[in-house]
């Protein structure tokens, strides 16, 4: 039998995004596994998700930059020594601050194996650096770790390239919502019955591309006036006047009736699935883009500026949706070709949920027999 492993996923929150969907994705695998599972953050709607699956949440806002922060210092160090914790995974970079100080002022023989995820390409600094302290550092797209080899002095053998993944018993070719799930939407949102629905899907961002989005979608409507625009996201705190900037470019193009934001979505899955395009208009190169490889999954076609971890998934499934980064007249023509004609979305790729979480696990399993640093 596997030994149990005492293993802690630590990030700033757990409200939604893709590094806090895959937290969810390896702790349920682990708790399967028959491992303890821990996961320390401030918080968030996914918290009753965790614990119904298993998991054990300490609701500690390590994430919050603030001197104050620091008080958290001997509590984990207490934590990880009175749990005998085996592994110590960190997704971001002021929890990485508050662990590795703890980590580290524990006795060499009663230190977890440092683990840590470099999700984004951080600015680079000494404070982005502590993502490379790992003793193993898991890197999700080859753009990231190219970013990682090219900015810090960090041992290639250190780098473990593990692509994201997506379950494809809940993302699979040709899904559909169903009936109940149609009428709930139509009856929330009539304006799009009937009609041919380009889908932005992300958090509003200025570098996420919904104000490219709005204009592509004024030249499509032109020659389809059948088509209505979605941008799926939540406004993060700090971002509402991005949101009414988007609102007014809206109102300025006279797309008020064509476009329409939707917020946070828990059900992205049943609105891509019922999309005949869904769009990736990233000004900066993504990590990876965790939902442009859930749109695939499920057959719908992807349009997507060519560069990041999006272009790598792209190239493996649909390399002909890739434009180059802020060409809207190569959006337009290859959205409105799309519309006469949907091109054939491969239902096979690589990019498996369950590869992602072997591929975890086999990191952790291969820190702890190797060595301990002194």
């Amino acid at each position: 039998m596997t030994q149990k492993l005492n293993i802690i996923q630590v990030l700033p929150a757990l409200e939604s995004g893709g590094v806090e969907r895959g937290t969810l994705e390896v702790a349920r695998y682990l708790v399967e596994k028959g491992h303890r599972s821990i996961v320390i953050s401030a918080g968030g709607r996914l918290v009753e998700q965790l614990l119904d699956e298993g998991s054990e949440h300490l609701q500690w806002p390590v994430g919050s930059k603030s001197l104050l922060t620091l008080k958290y210092i001997p509590g984990m160090r207490q934590f990880i020594q009175d749990n005998q914790i085996d592994i110590l995974h960190v997704r971001s970079r002021f929890p990485a601050w508050i662990c590795y100080l703890a980590w580290k002022t524990l006795p060499a023989e009663q230190r977890p194996r440092l683990i840590t995820t470099v999700h984004g390409q951080y600015s680079v600094s000494p404070y982005s650096r502590i993502m490379t302290r790992g003793e193993r550092v898991i890197v999700v797209s080859e753009m990231i770790r190219d970013y990682v080899l090219k900015h810090y002095p960090v041992d290639r053998k250190r780098l473990c390239l593990n692509y994201r993944g997506v379950d494809p018993a809940r993302y699979y070719h040709g899904y559909q919502p169903d009936s109940r799930w149609l009428q709930d939407w139509y009856q929330s949102y009539p304006q799009t019955r009937g009609k041919k629905l380009l889908t932005l899907p992300g958090r509003l961002s200025r570098w996420k591309g919904q104000l490219d989005f709005v204009e592509a979608i004024a030249e499509i409507r032109r020659h389809h006036t059948d088509v209505h625009g979605l941008i799926v996201g939540d406004t993060q705190a700090g971002k509402s006047g991005f949101q009414r900037e988007i609102e007014q470019r809206i109102q300025q193009r006279g797309l008020q009736q064509h476009i329409t934001l939707t917020g946070h979505r828990s059900d992205i899955r049943e609105v891509m699935a019922i999309s005949a395009i869904v769009m990736s208009l990233s000004q900066q190169p993504e990590a990876f883009g965790r939902t442009t490889l859930e749109a695939l999954s499920l057959g719908v076609p992807v349009i997507a500026y060519d560069h990041g971890g999006v272009a790598e998934q792209m190239k493996a499934i649909l390399p002909q949706g890739l434009i180059a980064n802020g060409d809207q007249r190569q959006l337009i023509t290859r959205s409105l070709a799309w519309l006469q004609t949907k091109p054939q979305v491969p239902s096979q790729h690589p990019f498996q949920l369950q590869t992602m979480l072997e591929n975890t696990l086999a990191v952790y399993q291969d820190a702890l027999s190797a060595p301990a640093p002194v």
